[in-house]
C-alpha cells in the first residue's frame, strides 16, 4: 500500500518556483525555499504545492513538456550559489537587471544567461578541483543517480548535436546499439560531465532549499506528471517499455465531443511489469528525493490507459477490463507511494470504482470547490471526506473572480445559498469585490477536507491564471508576482494575505 498521506488539517498554497521573485526580484531559485518558507508560515500555510520542476524540452515553457522525470530544470539554480562562479560579464547583469523588471517570465533569456554563466562556472571547476572533496562529491553524486542520469546526459548531448527527436536518430543511437553508445559517450566526453555538473549544482540547492523549508514547518508538495514526452532520455532509455502506434489521451466528455489526443506515447504496463517496473521503481525513488510527497497528476490514467491509434481506428482502454484495471492502478499507485506520500488528482471523468479504489488506500482524492455540485447545487463542503483535498482551483482552471463573474444567474443563485456567501447577497453580487473574495476563502477554509490548497492568484482575487488549456503562448505558465521575497513581508498585500489567512487557519482549525 501506497504512504498515506499525513495531512492532518492543514492549509497551503500553489506558488510556483516561477511566480516567485527571488533575491532583487530575479527569477525563484531553489535556493529561495527557505524564505519562501517563512513567508507561508505567516500565513499559517504548512503545505507548499508546486508544479514539476524537472527539465523542460527544448523551446518549451511547459513544466508538464519535461524531457526527463529525473533531471532538474537548471533555469532555477542560483548564480549567487555556485562556488564555482566568479563573476557574471556586464552583458549577462545588464540582461538579468532587464530580465527582473518584466512583468512576466521570459523563461528563453534566463536559460540563455544561465547557461552561459554555468558553463563557465564548469570549466573552472574541472580546472580547479581535480582530487578535491568538491570533486569527490561531483563523483558520488553521479554515482548515487546513475541509473539514470547518464543515460539522459547522453540523451541531450546527442539531441542537442542532432537538433531532431531521436527517432529520426541514425539507426545505431536510435535503437540503442552498445558499440553506437560507446562511440558517442567518448566523443560527447565533456558535453556529459558538463550536463551532470549543472545537475549535480541543481539538486545540492534543492536539497539544501527543501531541507530549510522541512526544518521550519513547511511540507513540500511536488508534482508526478502522468507521462514523458515521446522525445524524452525516459522514453529513448526504456523503448521496450512503449508503443507508438497510438497515442494518449481522454475520451470524450461533457467538455469536449472528441475526447482529447495529448500525443503522448503509450506504456505497455505488462512488459514493465514483468521486467520488474524499473522505470516506475525510478521515478518513485526519485520523487520520494526531492518531495516530501507528491501529487500523482491524471491518476485515472494509471489505473487505465486511453490509447488512441495512429491509424484512427477506435480507441481502447488498456487494461480492457475493471478488474485488471482497479489490480494495476493499486499496483502502481502502491510502487510510486514506497517512500514518499501521494495523493491524486482524481479529476476528470474517473469511474466510481477509481474512487473507491483510492478511499480503501486512503489515498486523497482532490475536491475542487466549483466543480462539487449536483446540478448546480454545491454539495455541504462540511461532509467532504477527512482524507480529501479541498483545492479553490488548479493550475488549468480559470480564476476563481473570472469563475464567480460568469456564473449564471440560477447558478450563482444557489452557491448564495451557501452559510459562508448569504453576506454577498445585494446589488453588488454578481461583482467580484474584496468581500466576495474573503467570503470564498472562508468557504474553502471551512470544507471538511484534512488539507487545503489554494492557487496564490485565487488567494489574492487577481483574473491571473497560469495556464489556459489547448492554447499556447507567453501568456502560459509566465506569471510572477510583482513583490520580491523581501517585500512578501512588507508590501501592503502579501501581508494582509497573509494576515487574512492566518485568521481563517486558526478560525477553521488549520494553524499548525
Amino acid at each position: 500500500m501506497a504512504h498515506r498521506f499525513d495531512l492532518g488539517r492543514r492549509a497551503g498554497l500553489l506558488l510556483p518556483l516561477s511566480s516567485v521573485r527571488g533575491g532583487a526580484g530575479d527569477l525563484g531559485s531553489y535556493a529561495d525555499a527557505g524564505r519562501v518558507s517563512d513567508w507561508l508560515l505567516t500565513a499559517a500555510c504548512t503545505l507548499w504545492q508546486l508544479l514539476p520542476f524537472n527539465e523542460v524540452s527544448p523551446g518549451q515553457d511547459s513544466p508538464y513538456a519535461a524531457c526527463s522525470s529525473f533531471a532538474l530544470e537548471p533555469v532555477y539554480i542560483d548564480l549567487n550559489g555556485v562556488p564555482d562562479l566568479d563573476a557574471l560579464a556586464p552583458d549577462e547583469e545588464a540582461e538579468l537587471s532587464r530580465l527582473r523588471r518584466e512583468p512576466r517570465v521570459d523563461f528563453a533569456h534566463y536559460r540563455r544567461v544561465k547557461r552561459g554563466a554555468l558553463a563557465r562556472a564548469f570549466r573552472r571547476f574541472m580546472h580547479r578541483e581535480r582530487g578535491t572533496d568538491r570533486e569527490r562529491a561531483f563523483r558520488e553524486f553521479r554515482q548515487e543517480h546513475a541509473p539514470w542520469i547518464e543515460d539522459w546526459a547522453l540523451y541531450r548531448a546527442l539531441h542537442e548535436e542532432r537538433q531532431k527527436s531521436w527517432r529520426d536518430w541514425e539507426p545505431p543511437l536510435r535503437d540503442r546499439d552498445p558499440a553506437a553508445l560507446d562511440q558517442a559517450r567518448g566523443r560527447l566526453r565533456e558535453q556529459i560531465d558538463e550536463l551532470c555538473y549543472v545537475q549535480w549544482i541543481a539538486d545540492s540547492q534543492w536539497r539544501a532549499g527543501r531541507a530549510e523549508a522541512n526544518a521550519k514547518g513547511v511540507k513540500v508538495l511536488g508534482d508526478l506528471p502522468f507521462m514523458v514526452a515521446e522525445d524524452s532520455a525516459d522514453v529513448w532509455s526504456f523503448q521496450q517499455f512503449f508503443r507508438f502506434d497510438a497515442t494518449v489521451g481522454v475520451p470524450p466528455d461533457a467538455y469536449s465531443a472528441e475526447g482529447q489526443d495529448w500525443g503522448l506515447p503509450v506504456p505497455r504496463w505488462e512488459e514493465m511489469r514483468e521486467a520488474g517496473d524499473p522505470w516506475l521503481h525510478q521515478r518513485a525513488e526519485r520523487a520520494a528525493e526531492l518531495y516530501d510527497a507528491f501529487r500523482v497528476d491524471h491518476v485515472v490514467g494509471l489505473y487505465r490507459t486511453y490509447a488512441r491509434p495512429i491509424d484512427k481506428r477506435t480507441p481502447f482502454f488498456i487494461p480492457a477490463d475493471e478488474p485488471r484495471q482497479r489490480e494495476q492502478g493499486e499496483r502502481v499507485l502502491a510502487l510510486l507511494g514506497e517512500k514518499a506520500e501521494v495523493l491524486a488528482e482524481d479529476l476528470g471523468t474517473v469511474p466510481n470504482f477509481v474512487r473507491a479504489s483510492l478511499a480503501a488506500q486512503e489515498i486523497p482524492g482532490t475536491k475542487v470547490l466549483r466543480w462539487e455540485n449536483d446540478r448546480g447545487v454545491p454539495r455541504d463542503m462540511t461532509r467532504f471526506p477527512h482524507v480529501s483535498v479541498a483545492v479553490t482551483g488548479t493550475h488549468d482552471t480559470e480564476s476563481l473572480r473570472s469563475w464567480w463573474e460568469g456564473l449564471e444567474d440560477w447558478e450563482r443563485e444557489y452557491q448564495l445559498r451557501q452559510p459562508q456567501l448569504a453576506r454577498l447577497r445585494g446589488p453588488d453580487e454578481k461583482q467580484f469585490t474584496g468581500e466576495t473574495r474573503k467570503a470564498l476563502l472562508e468557504l474553502a477554509y471551512s470544507a471538511s477536507s484534512d488539507a487545503l490548497l489554494t492557487p496564490i492568484t485565487d488567494a489574492l482575487g487577481w483574473k491571473d491564471r497560469m495556464n489556459t488549456p489547448g492554447t499556447v503562448g507567453p501568456h502560459n505558465w509566465t506569471f510572477r508576482l510583482p513583490w520580491s521575497i523581501s517585500e512578501l513581508f512588507s508590501a501592503a498585500g502579501p501581508v494582509a494575505l497573509a494576515r487574512e489567512l492566518a485568521h481563517l487557519a486558526e478560525r477553521y482549525g488549520r494553524k499548525r
